[in-house]
């Protein structure tokens, strides 16, 4: 299992959308959430969860 956790930009870069809409799109139900990290500002994604998410809007 893949544990590598991703930054916004990471995911940014992977998934090609925008701040704004990974936020939209969390607030909506439709993307993982992030985890908390160290520090009260500091979150990141699970790589599988990002992964599942991509598989999933390939079947869409």
């Amino acid at each position: 299992m893949d544990c590598k956790i991703l930054r916004l930009r990471e995911v940014q870069a992977v998934t090609g959308l925008s701040r704004s809409t990974i936020y939209a799109e969390i607030a909506k139900g439709n993307f993982p959430k992030q985890v908390q990290l160290t520090g009260a500002r500091s979150v990141g994604w699970q790589s599988s969860a990002i992964q599942h998410w991509i598989e999933s809007r390939k079947q869409a």
